[in-house]
């Protein structure tokens, strides 16, 4: 424990606080979807929403303002299909998402979610084939058309969601050789088959029309697999790996920064999302859970959080931190 001595006064407490937030470091997530003047409220998600493309430029404009630089976006589209077309069509939702965020606000930093299941009709992240094995090579194919489309419209970086096997260096080697070689990639490099997910499922309506994801996302039991998916993705040309859920994995997080120099991101989920902005709406815990969740991702290790709470970060700085 510090000396009281360092801990009665606020400036030193400042002088000698070990980590602190910043704006620079979360990501904002967004959910765009079909159709005209809608912003509404997400049900299970408190204060998100879902936007119609209209209706996107004033929400950049209020990010930039609160000093938000990044956002990672969600396609949310009307139709889809069995080969997942609306993913790579280039007026798919993303793609005109990008150009729109760009259009309003050239300099907010524009990540796109790379994965499947909100574009197939069945809800999954991959194909299958008729013995109900995961076809790899149209998946990755797929996957790698989709990120091109997303470049070309004006996305800064991908982040592939997917858990396929060996897609960072599939994605890195289509880039490479549609002349983005300048573009980083974010993969989701342990993602946990985690009940947390449950209201970005409603957000994003990419509930899988049978079975679940466990076939290609993680084991919430294991620990040195999850090391072992980190250490394949940077070996494959990751340029920042992530762990998803945040906080219930806080130990991957920081065991897996030890593993390279490369920026680790951290993704506090929908679920944790919700039960925190309930707990605190109800009354149950104190506002400054929201800002101890954040600072504890990040103490683990996080150099990135992506978050809903980013909106509220300016104001928990504030209270919290200053």
């Amino acid at each position: 424990m510090l000396p009281t001595r360092l801990r009665k006064n606020k400036n030193i407490r400042n002088l000698v606080r070990e980590t602190e937030l910043t704006m620079n470091d979360v990501i904002y997530p967004l959910f765009v979807v079909d159709g005209t003047n809608i912003k509404t409220e997400i049900p299970s998600m408190k204060g998100q929403y879902h936007f119609s493309l209209d209706r996107l430029p004033e929400e950049i404009a209020e990010l930039r303002d609160l000093g938000i630089r990044f956002v990672i976006l969600f396609g949310v589209p009307d139709d889809k299909d069995e080969l997942a077309t609306p993913a790579f069509d280039r007026d798919g939702i993303i793609q005109k998402a990008v150009r729109v965020v760009k259009d309003t606000d050239p300099d907010m930093y524009v990540i796109t979610d790379l994965c499947l299941c909100e574009y197939k009709s069945d809800g999954h992240c991959c194909f299958f084939n008729t013995d109900g094995t995961i076809d790899r090579k149209r998946s990755l194919d797929t996957l790698s058309r989709t990120a091109i489309s997303q470049v070309e419209a004006g996305a800064d970086m991908v982040a592939p969601s997917d858990m396929m096997d060996g897609h960072i260096a599939s994605l890195r080697e289509a880039l490479d050789d549609a002349g983005y070689e300048s573009i980083p990639i974010m993969g989701y490099s342990a993602k946990f088959a985690s009940a947390f997910y449950g209201p970005f499922r409603e957000a994003a309506n990419s509930a899988p029309a049978f079975g679940d994801r466990r076939a290609y996302q993680m084991d919430p039991a294991n620990a040195d697999e999850a090391l072992k998916e980190v250490e394949l993705d940077i070996e494959e040309g990751a340029d920042i790996v992530m762990v998803k859920p945040a906080m219930p994995y806080l130990d991957i997080i920081a065991k897996a920064k030890e593993l390279s120099y490369l920026p680790m991101a951290a993704y506090q989920v929908s679920g944790e999302f919700a039960m925190l902005r309930g707990a605190v709406d109800a009354g149950l815990m104190d506002e400054r859970a929201l800002y101890e969740a954040l600072i504890c991702i990040k103490r683990a290790g996080a150099t990135i959080i992506i978050t809903y709470f980013a909106k509220d970060l300016p104001e928990l700085i504030r209270k919290y931190q200053s």
